[in-house]
């Protein structure tokens, strides 16, 4: 008699007979030992099958499978110190589903297109699963630290008539007679959300549609956006650096055998804790300049400027104060120096760049409708926003987390286009 189970929860039952679904990661053979390697999505286990233990059609079947090769596999679990588990299965029992043949991803070396094309079979690798599990855990810890700080999940549109920051980098369509665009943001419609809940918080699909072909961009990703009623720029910086420090450590505890199977190096996520240091874009620009780079006061910064500042810094770092030109109309300026908007980038350390950027937000509606004229935003359009202004005002502040970003920099890689089941980039709608 076997009990069904999933290798994540054999350590439940040692020395008990089990029938695990499972397919073949890969197989090898000493003669009258067959080891199969074994997966099933929780995890990865070594299938003993012992020549002289069992029966002749047992042994054929075993020497049938192929690498993908789906079966269900009945063994008793044996505690195996050598094995990176800590356990192994004597099998005493296959029973075949399905024989693949001439899988297209071997252990040899593929080049990325050819990886990417095949993306919904390169899932399968034992490094792809470690980073999707990292990313669910991340997914779990950002909605458990906001659920647990009293702000509600609200959904805000993917369709919109207009955007967040200028349209000139969104998809466009047609809704029915009139204009729409894949939202580049939920965070205008958050903050109406902040109006009636207090916290609040978004997590959904946002695009961009820039032709960039950086390591740091990706067409379509993730992003969680939080407004906040009644805070202010100071406290939200508390806010963003508690929060990262929750979800980094959360998979610190939780997903340690995927991040050794990433190859990163965990004492590095060990030191992230809050309080994170800060530097202003003016202190930012004169180190900058020192260090040779030819860049202005008034000029945003790129990779290379955002990499240069992380390196002084274990942690995260803030970038906050930057000039009122190269933000978004909605950031508040700072009252002791309205050159400057009460704003921050939150810069990862190691060369990700931002991921997260935030801002007070203005809550002067005669302000607004000044910065409405100044963007050559229509006002008519944007009645809807200016109302949260008309009909009580409070002061307010939020920030947007990119999920795809944080993933690359939690788990160590060189390009976010892993960090997503199936990435969207410029050149790529497939699969």
């Amino acid at each position: 008699m076997s009990t069904k189970s999933v290798i994540r929860d054999v350590n439940q039952h040692v020395g008990e007979t089990v029938r695990i679904g499972s397919w073949i990661n890969n197989k090898r053979s000493s003669g009258k030992i067959q080891f199969l390697q074994l997966r099933d999505g929780t995890g990865y286990i070594q299938g003993v099958v012992v020549k002289s233990e069992v029966s002749e059609q047992l042994w054929e079947d075993a020497k049938s499978l192929t690498q993908e090769s789906s079966l269900y596999v009945t063994g008793i679990i044996r505690e195996e110190p050598r094995s990176a588990s800590g356990y192994e299965l004597s099998v005493t029992g296959i029973e075949i589903i399905h024989i693949t043949e001439n899988y297209p991803i071997t252990p040899k070396e593929h080049g990325v297109d050819f990886l990417m094309d095949h993306r919904h079979l390169w899932l399968r690798s034992s490094k792809q699963r470690a980073i999707l599990v990292i990313r669910g855990e991340i997914i779990r810890a950002v909605q458990q630290y906001f659920d647990q700080n009293g702000f509600t999940l609200v959904d805000p549109p993917i369709l919109t008539p207009t955007s967040a920051e200028g349209t000139t980098n969104l998809f466009h369509t047609k809704y029915f007679e009139e204009d729409a665009y894949l939202t580049q943001s939920g965070q205008l419609y958050m903050e109406a959300a902040a109006m009636a809940l207090g916290k609040v918080y978004s997590f959904g699909p946002t695009f961009r549609a820039e032709k960039s072909k950086t390591r740091r961009h990706l067409i379509e990703f993730w992003m969680i956006e939080p407004e906040m009623a009644f805070t202010d720029h100071e406290e939200s910086l508390r806010v963003q650096e508690e929060f990262i420090s929750y979800v980094v450590q959360s998979v610190v505890k939780n997903c340690k055998t995927e991040l050794e199977a990433v190859g990163r190096d965990v004492s590095k996520l060990e030191q992230i804790q809050a309080p994170f240091p800060r530097i202003t874009y003016d202190d930012a620009i004169k180190f900058l300049q020192g260090e040779g780079f030819d860049i202005p006061w008034g000029e945003d910064f790129g990779a290379p400027h955002e990499t240069a500042i992380a390196e002084k810094y274990d942690k995260p770092v803030f970038i906050t104060h930057y000039p009122v030109g190269i933000k978004a109309f909605y950031m508040k300026p700072d009252p002791t120096n309205p050159d400057v908007v009460l704003c921050a980038d939150m810069i990862a350390p190691e060369g990700y760049g931002e991921i997260i950027g935030g801002s007070q937000r203005i809550d002067d509606p005669a302000l607004l409708e000044e910065r409405f004229k100044e963007h050559d935003l229509s006002l008519e359009t944007y009645q809807w926003y200016m109302d949260l202004r008309k009909y009580g005002t409070v002061p307010h502040s939020g920030f947007g987390l990119g999920l795809e970003r944080t993933v690359a920099w939690i788990c160590g890689l060189d390009h976010v286009r892993e960090t997503i089941p199936f990435p969207r980039t410029l050149y790529r709608l497939y699969p």
